[in-house]
C-alpha cells in the first residue's frame, strides 16, 4: 500500500496518477473529498485527513508499505514558519507511530541551508526530523524552482505589460515542471531502491533566467517584445499581499528571492541525466501558461 500526502496537489496527484496505473493499492490523503473523487474513480482509496494532525496521519499510513509526503502551500498562513514545523512534526511523528519503511518526500534545492531560505527552511527541518526515525529509508526530492511559480505572470503581463519580479534577470535557475516531480517520486515509490537516508536534486531539463522565459511566454502568447522587470520588495509584495497572500508568507518569498539571487541557496549536484527532467519549459508555456492567460482574457 501507497500512501500520499497532497494528492490533490501538483505533484500529489501525479504520483497518485502514476502509481495507480501500474496497478497498485494507493490511499490519497487530503481535506477534501470532491477534490479526490477523480482518485477515488481510478481505484484510490480516499483518506479525509488533515496534515496537522498526526493522530490522524498516523491512521492514514497504517499498514503503508511506503509514503509520499509534503507540507502543502498556506500562503495564506500569518505564521508560515509556525505552521510548516507543525505539519513537519505530524509527518515524523506518524511515520514513526505507524512504521513506514520508505518514504519519499518533496524539498527543495536550498533545503540544506537551516535558515535564509524563506519557505525552504521548512524542508530542511522535514528532512532532518526523518532523518532521527531509525528503520525507516527516506529519499529527499530536493526539486528545482517551480515552472508554476511563473503562472501568477499572467496578471503582470495583463496589467503592465511586462513580467515582473524580485529575481535578478539574468540569474540562471534549474527550472521544473511539477509533474516532472510527480512522475520522479511515482518512480522512486515503484523501485523503493533507497537505503538510509538520501537526496536526490531534481533540476529541470535546463536552467534559464526570467529574461530568457520572459521571452519564451512573449512569444507564445503574441507578444515577442515582452520583457522583464526587476522590482523592489516593497512593490512585490504590495502585488502579493493584493493577490491574497499574507504579509508573513510575501516576506517568505522575498527572502527565498533574496536567498537566489545571492547564492546562498543553490544547487549542490552537477547537472546530469539522473537529475535532468524532460519537460522544457517552451512545453509548458503552450501547455499551461498560453491557456491561463486566454482564460483571464475571457474573463
Amino acid at each position: 500500500m501507497y500512501v500520499i500526502l497532497g494528492a490533490s496537489g501538483n505533484t500529489g496527484h501525479v504520483v497518485a496518477k502514476n502509481l495507480l496505473a501500474r496497478g497498485q493499492n494507493v490511499r490519497v490523503v487530503g481535506r477534501n473529498a470532491a477534490h479526490l473523487q477523480s482518485l477515488g474513480g481510478e481505484g484510490a482509496e480516499i483518506f479525509i485527513g488533515d496534515v496537522l494532525d498526526a493522530t490522524t496521519l498516523t491512521k492514514a499510513f497504517h499498514k503503508a508499505d511506503a509514503a509520499y509526503v509534503m507540507i502543502p502551500p498556506n500562503p495564506t498562513s500569518n505564521d508560515v514558519r509556525a505552521y510548516e514545523d507543525r505539519v513537519s512534526d505530524a509527518i515524523a511523528a506518524a511515520v514513526l507511530e505507524a512504521g513506514v519503511k520508505h518514504v519519499v518526500s518533496l524539498s527543495s534545492f536550498g533545503a540544506d541551508k537551516p535558515s535564509g531560505t524563506g519557505p525552504v527552511a521548512g524542508l530542511h527541518d522535514l528532512e532532518q526530523k526523518l532523518k532521527q526515525i531509525n528503520g525507516a529509508n527516506a529519499l529527499h526530492l530536493r526539486a528545482g524552482y517551480f515552472m508554476e511559480n511563473s503562472l501568477p505572470q499572467v496578471g503582470a503581463i495583463r496589467m503592465l505589460g511586462k513580467v515582473i519580479g524580485r529575481l535578478s534577470p539574468n540569474l540562471k535557475l534549474p527550472m521544473i515542471a511539477t509533474r516532472d516531480i510527480g512522475a520522479a517520486a511515482a518512480d522512486a515509490l515503484l523501485r523503493l531502491a533507497f537505503q538510509g537516508k538520501q537526496t536526490q536534486e531534481l533540476q529541470g531539463q535546463r536552467d534559464l533566467d526570467y529574461s530568457e522565459a520572459a521571452s519564451i511566454i512573449g512569444k507564445a502568447i503574441g507578444k515577442p517584445d515582452l520583457g522583464y522587470i526587476h522590482a523592489p520588495d516593497d512593490q512585490i509584495r504590495a502585488a502579493m499581499v493584493q493577490m491574497g497572500m499574507s504579509d508573513n508568507f510575501a516576506g517568505l518569498i522575498l527572502e527565498m528571492a533574496s536567498a537566489l539571487n545571492t547564492g546562498h541557496m543553490r544547487t549542490l549536484e552537477p547537472r546530469s541525466a539522473s537529475n535532468t527532467t524532460p519537460t522544457k519549459f517552451e512545453t509548458f508555456v503552450a501547455e499551461s501558461f498560453v491557456s491561463a492567460y486566454r482564460q483571464q482574457a475571457a474573463a
